[in-house]
């Protein structure tokens, strides 16, 4: 019994692509996720900034960071980024936590730190509203 894999396939075209398809998405997550960096749930956020002094960046524009945000978190929109990333400098040597509203928009700025040198560059996982719906303090 021979098997013909080119007329198998062609007979299942279109289970093959399904298949295909749905092996993508489950991959995509992990290769968003490499592409941003490293990233902290909200128990590691809380324990990087309390244990090591880490600075929290909000990447959010001013007026969604005027609506709440992590207590001493410094505004720097991701707008404005590339331009307003040497306000940080100083903070090499220290953890930044890198936070946006649900954690899609602070990869690129992790990017962006990396490149000019920053070691510990951590995205907070879930964003703003991760750390809001585990009950964390925000300020104003």
């Amino acid at each position: 019994m021979k098997i013909d894999l080119l007329k198998f396939a062609l007979d299942n075209i279109l289970l093959i692509g399904v298949a295909f398809v749905s092996g993508a998405m489950l991959l995509w997550p992990m290769v968003r996720r490499g592409a941003g960096g490293a990233s902290v749930n909200t128990l590691e956020a809380t324990q990087l900034i309390n244990r090591q002094d880490a600075i929290v960046v909000d990447v959010r524009e001013t007026a969604e960071f005027g609506k709440g945000h992590i207590l001493n978190a410094r505004n720097i929109p991701l707008s404005q980024f590339e331009a307003r990333c040497t306000d940080i400098d100083k903070y090499k040597a220290k953890p930044v936590i890198l936070a946006c509203e649900t954690g899609n928009r602070s990869g690129a700025a992790a990017s962006v730190l990396r490149k000019r040198g920053f070691g510990q560059v951590f995205n907070l996982s879930g964003g703003i509203a991760a750390w809001q719906q585990a009950g964390l303090p925000v300020e104003k």
